[in-house]
Parts: C-alpha cells; sequence; structure tokens
C-alpha cells in the first residue's frame, strides 16, 4: 500500500473516530487490513501535521488542524511550541502569551494554519490577539492550539 493511501485512510479515520493514541490508530489500520509499526504511524503523524485536541468527552484526540493546501513546516510548529507560554480565551477572543519578541512569529504560524474558527489576529512584541468567529469558536481555537503544544 502506498504512504498517500496510507495517509489518506488515516485521515479518513481520525475524522471519524476519536484516536487518542498511536497504538489505537495502528489497530485501526490493522481492521481495515493496513498493517504498520508504531513509527510509521509516528511518521505520518508528523507529516500530517496532525494534532491532539480535546474532545466533547474531555479526552484528546487526533485532529487535523492544517488546510490541505498549506503544508507549515515542522520547524516552524516548533517554533510555536517553543515561543507560546499560555493560550487562554475569554468570549469570542483567544490571547496567546509568548516570550518576548515572538508574538509575531507564532502569529505568522497561526495566520498559515487557516483555522476556519478565526477572524485574525494582532500581534505586539509578547501577546497575540486572536479575534474568533464566535465565543464556542475561540473555545475550539484554543482547544486546537493547546493541542499543538501538547
Amino acid at each position: 500500500m502506498s504512504r498517500s493511501t496510507r495517509q489518506s485512510k488515516i485521515l479518513d479515520i481520525i475524522a471519524n473516530k476519536d484516536v487518542e493514541t498511536q497504538e489505537e490508530l495502528v489497530a485501526e489500520l490493522a481492521n481495515c487490513g493496513i498493517c504498520v509499526t508504531q513509527a510509521t504511524i509516528s511518521r505520518d503523524i508528523k507529516e500530517l501535521g496532525l494534532v491532539k485536541t480535546l474532545s466533547s468527552n474531555n479526552k484528546y484526540k487526533y485532529t487535523s488542524v492544517k488546510s490541505k493546501d498549506i503544508r507549515v513546516s515542522e520547524k516552524l510548529l516548533n517554533v510555536f511550541r517553543e515561543a507560546v507560554i499560555t493560550i487562554v480565551s475569554a468570549n469570542n477572543l483567544v490571547i496567546v502569551k509568548t516570550l518576548s519578541g515572538s508574538a509575531n512569529a507564532v502569529g505568522m504560524v497561526i495566520d498559515q494554519l487557516h483555522f476556519p474558527e478565526m477572524f485574525g489576529s494582532v500581534a505586539g512584541d509578547d501577546t497575540l490577539l486572536i479575534i474568533a468567529k464566535s465565543n464556542e469558536d475561540a473555545y475550539i481555537l484554543n482547544q486546537k492550539l493547546l493541542g499543538i503544544i501538547e
């Protein structure tokens, strides 16, 4: 089976089931007749840009946050992970506190992810303000961002 076919199946699985671990993903693929190792799944997760987000039942699950047309490099995601200090939401706003001088870089990464929940963002020196479309969208966006840093 080709890598692209396997990765397409992974996206299908996580779109239809809450998958918490790489082992669960290996088992789901095995149920579909696709035998892979955990190491292969780990590479696929990285290549697909999957992150863990909080599901409606308060458990973490794999989610795709990248647009199919945009590939955010792992280096940029690492900048995001290293620079972000806290992420909180209030009403339809998400506030991201960063290391001094890092808010613009973090904002650039978030903009490249093209989250459908957000209108836009404004960066200062160490704070990024994200305006979401609704209070619920702010909560969803907050969880997606937290999933990137975990």
